[in-house]
């Protein structure tokens, strides 16, 4: 009973903890809906224990611990390749702003040097 109540404390804090990310902007909606959603599906969880016993028995898993820390890791994988993603576009979006913002000084540049003549 002590796991499932440190588990229902953990959920609500991360969910609060996620909305008040949200709410400062420091968080985007599209990532804050996931970690809202499994913060949610944790709490149902903890307050309803046999559900997970319910689950990992209706998937094949022996022990539902087991269970949970699959989705875990499985969740973390999903969130690094995400991560990754954004992290490769936003490199090229800085690399074609930079060449652009290049181009534009060279072109003040030749301006200049044109008007000064």
């Amino acid at each position: 009973m002590t796991a499932n109540i440190l588990a229902g404390i953990t959920a609500v804090v991360t969910f609060l903890f996620v909305l008040s990310m949200l709410r400062k902007g420091a968080l985007r909606e599209k990532y804050a809906v996931l970690w809202l959603f499994f913060s949610f599906v944790a709490l149902v969880f903890a307050l309803i224990p046999d559900s997970l016993n319910w689950v990992a028995t209706k998937v094949g898993v022996a022990y539902p611990v087991n269970l949970v820390f699959f989705v875990l890791a499985v969740l973390l994988v999903l969130v690094s390749v995400q991560l990754s993603h954004e992290l490769s576009r936003h490199e090229m979006r800085i690399r074609r702003l930079a060449e652009e913002v290049a181009l534009l000084h060279e072109e003040i540049r030749e301006l200049r040097e044109k008007r000064d003549e």
